[in-house]
């Protein structure tokens, strides 16, 4: 009996594909024709050839001063973060081990620094800046004790604690997606 008089279909064989090299010769001129595309919308919304006020070209080596709005956003930045700082701490109880009491580093999502644990804390500042994702600090223990760390970024701060063996105390402010701290 054949399986047609049951009403199952009979399987075909798979097609043989003989464009292979041409969908990939089209998927890179169009992954080509995009980078162009989207080139040319960046230079229409930064304004395109970067001249001056004059009217002429202008050219920004690296280190150079910069004018416009590259210097007025960077002003912005100064101005919004100017004076404010990070404040990172680690006190509590910790004996010293074969690297010292506490092994601690602090810093930001760019920036990261080693810290000293004496007579029972750390305290470091670092200048605020608006544009980090986060700042965070890890104090690991050496052997035994107990301690507490912190971050304080804008007046929020977060804490976390460790005790005993080689545990790590942790602390991270994440900066927030619609501003502020998390």
């Amino acid at each position: 009996m054949s399986q047609q008089q049951h009403g199952w279909p009979v399987p075909q064989p798979p097609r043989k594909r003989t464009s292979v090299g041409k969908v990939v010769g089209i998927g890179c001129g169009g992954a080509v024709g995009l980078l162009v595309v989207l080139g040319v919308a960046g230079a229409l919304v930064g304004g395109g050839g970067g001249g001056d006020e004059a009217g002429g070209s202008a050219s920004v080596s690296p280190g150079a001063v910069r004018t416009g709005t590259d210097a007025k956003a960077e002003a912005e930045k100064t101005e919004a973060s100017e004076g404010k700082v990070v404040t990172f701490k680690v006190w509590g109880t910790a004996p010293a081990g074969a690297l010292g009491p506490v092994d601690i580093t602090y810093g930001s999502d760019s920036d990261n620094r080693q810290g000293r644990f004496r007579n029972g804390e750390f305290s470091a500042t670092l200048p605020f800046d608006k544009d980090t994702l986060y700042y965070t600090v890890t104090a690991q223990l050496q052997g035994s004790g107990d301690i507490e760390c912190s971050v304080t970024v804008e007046g929020h701060a977060e804490k976390g604690h460790a005790a005993g063996g080689y545990n790590i105390c942790h602390a991270q402010a994440n900066s927030g997606v619609f501003g502020g701290w998390d």
